[in-house]
């Protein structure tokens, strides 16, 4: 009996892929209701929770429970924008680098070396400098992507050298096939799986330094609800109305610790798949 409930359980144990699903659409249903986020009301500063106003509202009588949701089309969505971009790129270079001989593999590897340990932050301060215009969200994207393909790189640089000694590998060769031909309609596929986990373990990297950026005012700028922008405006609050803090932080750690966690689940389920 034991062992048949523990297998039971086991079978409708949810994947880590499917809770991150799921979690997903609903985050994508809740962020597209028609929420009022930009709408103020004076008279309604610093209300407490109620009916009208579940999380209370902020000190222009705005919704906060609407600015959460409004924000994470922000947050949520340009994270994995960027993060589809470093991945990309990343991806791409990596795998050329792989296949370039051990001369360009070197060098390949230490200018990834130097260039994972640049934050993105100074690399906004860098961007923001060097630009006539003001700080906007295509900055952001700029300042994020510069920096936050490389680690996808490092990894596609190590998986793809390892691949090259497989046999499907050597075999295509074998028959004439071409690099271009081998490196994205042979290694690639496989490749697909742990780059897959780590992005979704990279995910609250590039999240934190998006909330980051624009916490400092390097991206979205006021009245446009992101969640780093509202920790911004509301810390001079804090006191007064410590959920204009609390609130953003914990919308920023709670998604980036669920994706992370499914990302470990995926990582496992590889590995194990992989001996």
């Amino acid at each position: 009996m034991t062992v048949a409930v523990s297998r039971t359980a086991a079978r409708w144990r949810p994947s880590a892929g499917r809770v991150l699903l799921v979690g997903a659409v609903l985050l994508v249903v809740v962020a597209a209701l028609p929420w009022d986020a930009v709408g103020t009301d004076l008279s309604q500063r610093f209300a407490g929770p109620s009916a009208q106003h579940l999380f209370g509202t902020d000190q222009l009588g705005r919704d906060v429970l609407a600015r959460l949701a409004v924000g994470a089309r922000l947050s949520i969505g340009f994270t994995v924008v960027a993060l589809a971009l470093c991945t990309a790129i990343g991806t791409v270079l990596g795998l050329l680098a792989g296949w370039a001989g051990r001369v360009v593999g070197q060098a390949f590897q230490r200018l990834i070396d130097v260039l994972v340990s640049i934050p993105a932050i100074v690399v906004g301060l860098v961007v923001v400098a060097a630009s006539e215009d003001p700080p906007d969200l295509g900055t952001l994207l700029l300042a994020v992507v510069l920096v936050g393909w490389t680690p996808f790189a490092r990894l596609t640089f190590q998986l793809a050298a390892r691949e090259r000694g497989r046999e499907y590998v050597e075999g295509a060769v074998a028959l004439g096939a071409g690099t271009g031909r081998i490196v994205f309609r042979h290694v690639l596929p496989n490749l697909l799986r742990p780059l897959g986990a780590h992005a979704c373990l990279r995910f609250a990297n590039v999240l934190l330094s998006i909330a980051g950026l624009s916490f400092l005012g390097l991206g979205a700028q006021p009245p446009t609800p992101e969640w780093g922008a509202m920790l911004a405006e509301g810390r001079q609050y804090m006191f007064v109305a410590p959920q204009l803090v609390l609130l953003p932080a914990l919308a920023v750690v709670g998604s980036a610790l669920a994706v992370t966690l499914a990302g470990r689940a995926l990582e496992r389920r590889w590995d194990a798949a992989n001996g």
